[in-house]
């Protein structure tokens, strides 16, 4: 007789509007010019993404001088820096930019600061790449800080004149030690609202804490360079659960389920829905599942897509969260 286990779905999880974004770029890129069309890094952070993308003809290449002369250039959802599209440019690469206007939203605050002759710290990891194409987004001084020890380390210009910006995978939460270091330090700091944080981000790792009291195993699914995924699984560890990331249910493994009644489930926000009813298929091998979806946030956030796929009676059209 198989054992039961109740299965706790989060919700939201899963695709982003700024996912969906990137990714109908991509494709509606391939329709307009055919294939192929170059990505510059992974358009977002997943494999099942990136592989769907590549069989439909997009090359993904490291750094522009890869691309051909000629070649429709994409870049990803997570932002470039300004050299990087300088380089496109001078080569009159055809350019569609993918990046995500929450992302874009950062740029160009931490553009403000720098104007403003304000020393600006970017809260944020290391070797990201939103953090690189941000950092390179940002004239002047930009000091990157990911814990209170960077921040007691800084040394700025002028201690009236700063400002901190965040990465967008990172949510209030993360950041909140953080910032209140730096506003302790410098009294005088400007940041963002906090509405300003991303909102998928935000409303995922809600969506985790909510269900952390009622559950004995948290798998979440999404890629292992991830930050928004890692931070899912951390959520649940913080909270003493057994908490794993999978890249999809191949990597899932039966002896997790030893003594667990209850599982949540929950996905970064660049992991398909597919990956997730796969992992349920995986799951339903080894007991009897009792599926409940928990009420969430409903998200129904819409970003246009960029001036150069629009047109030819696609001036409508959205990518929808």
């Amino acid at each position: 007789m198989k054992p039961k286990y109740k299965v706790l779905l989060a919700q939201p999880r899963g695709f982003c509007a700024g996912v969906e974004r990137a990714i109908e770029i991509v494709e509606r890129a391939l329709e307009i010019h055919g294939a192929p069309v170059y990505v510059r890094h992974e358009i977002v952070h997943n494999k099942r993404v990136v592989d769907t993308l590549r069989q439909k003809g997009a090359v993904f290449v490291d750094e522009v001088d890869e691309i051909p002369d000629d070649s429709v250039t994409i870049f990803s959802a997570h932002g470039i820096s300004e050299a990087v599209e300088n380089q496109a440019r001078l080569r009159n690469l055809p350019i569609i930019d993918a990046t995500c206007p929450l992302v874009s939203k950062v740029h160009k605050e931490g553009q403000n600061h720098s104007k403003s002759n304000r020393d600006v710290i970017l809260i944020g990891h290391a070797g990201h790449p939103e953090v690189e194409g941000t950092m390179g987004r940002i004239p002047g001084q930009v000091h990157l800080v990911t814990n209170v020890d960077d921040v007691n380390a800084l040394e700025i210009r002028d201690q009236n004149e700063v400002a901190y910006v965040t990465q967008t995978t990172l949510s209030v939460d993360d950041t909140r030690d953080i910032i209140e270091a730096l506003k302790k330090r410098f009294p005088k700091i400007i940041g963002p609202d906090v509405r300003d944080i991303c909102y998928a981000t935000q409303n995922r790792q809600q969506a985790v804490r909510y269900v952390t009291d009622d559950i004995d195993l948290l798998l979440v699914v999404g890629a292992q360079n991830s930050s928004n995924s890692n931070r899912l699984k951390e959520i649940g560890a913080e909270h003493n659960i057994p908490s794993h990331l999978i890249d999809d249910a191949t990597s899932f493994d039966p002896n997790w389920l030893e003594d667990v009644s209850t599982i949540g489930i929950t996905a970064g926000a660049s992991a398909p829905e597919e990956l997730v009813t796969e992992l349920l298929a995986r799951l339903d091998e080894y007991g009897e599942i009792d599926l409940e979806l928990v009420a969430g946030v409903e998200e129904n956030i819409q970003f246009k897509l960029p001036p150069e796929l629009l047109g030819d009676g696609n001036q409508d059209s959205k990518a929808r969260a």
